[in-house]
């Protein structure tokens, strides 16, 4: 049997983000070995797959890339339900929202309604990011900082492959120890819950900011599924409703699921109530 006829893992429900294919930075390869390996029902891609962003300044577009893409169509075609939900770095495809490519509707937001009879807003998150919203100029700029970041990441760690160690986000945790980013992502977490709580649902699930992270906020759940630029992360739903952190990485010479700090079960919260007719 192939790979794709007898997957490893089978979640009712997967969300991944922050692909940005289009750029060097992107692990196209990890996310096609995850697409490969794991299977659900439904696929919701939250935004910031495709980076129209760095694909006009300039064009770089590998065949892993091209795979990626393909396969999320494939997916499509044979019966999982793939939606499609746009974030500010493909932000050209919100023109066509209500619309689908190929099997794939495209959504401004979706609310999802987990097994467990929780519901969920589903948004890329870029709305609630003043930067992103007020000033596109310090977010252009901040992109480029970012990228230049990512490049020396690759480099950091094509040497610690050469002396034996795994992969290890340099870029990743010279973010979160600058002080402002901590704030900005504290900020940005709250906001988030506090959208899902007005609107009356059980938590938000998002990405936009690459950090993979999933807790109580008050009554609401936040939930971000991470990236794949820097920590190759999903969020997924088990058949019974829990969501869980997956972080997929290079070991043992192959991409593997690992389990570690990052995952965790659904934190309990405050039953749903019945809808009133």
């Amino acid at each position: 049997m192939t790979m794709d006829s007898a997957p490893t893992y089978r979640y009712r429900t997967i969300w991944i983000s922050d692909v940005h294919l289009g750029t060097r930075g992107a692990k196209a390869e990890y996310l096609l070995d995850f697409l490969k390996r794991v299977e659900s029902d439904t696929l919701y891609l939250v935004g910031d797959i495709i980076d129209g962003w760095r694909l006009k300044k300039s064009w770089y577009w590998p065949q892993t890339h091209n795979d990626v893409v393909q396969k999320l169509l494939r997916k499509a075609r044979k019966g999982t339900r793939v939606v499609l939900i746009p974030g500010n770095h493909d932000e050209f495809l919100r023109g066509f929202t209500g619309f689908a490519l190929g099997h794939i509707p495209i959504h401004k937001h979706a609310i999802h309604e987990a097994a467990d009879g929780r519901k969920y807003l589903v948004v890329h998150g870029d709305a609630f990011d003043g930067i992103v919203t007020y000033a596109r100029w310090l977010a252009l700029l901040g992109d480029t900082a970012y990228t230049l970041a990512l490049v020396a990441n690759r480099w950091f760690n094509a040497l610690r492959r050469r002396l034996g160690f795994s992969y290890w986000s340099l870029s990743a945790y010279l973010k979160h120890r600058v002080k402002n980013a901590v704030a900005f992502i504290a900020n940005f977490e709250s906001a988030m819950a506090e959208v899902a709580n007005k609107r009356g649902l059980a938590g938000v699930i998002c990405g936009h900011i690459h950090h993979a992270e999933m807790r109580a906020i008050g009554n609401v759940l936040y939930c971000n599924d991470g990236d794949w630029v820097e920590s190759c992360t999903a969020l997924v739903e088990h058949f019974d409703g829990r969501l869980e952190i997956v972080r997929w990485l290079e070991g043992g010479g192959r991409a593997m699921a690992v389990r570690d700090g990052l995952v965790a079960a659904t934190p309990a919260l405050p039953a749903p109530e019945p809808e009133v007719a």
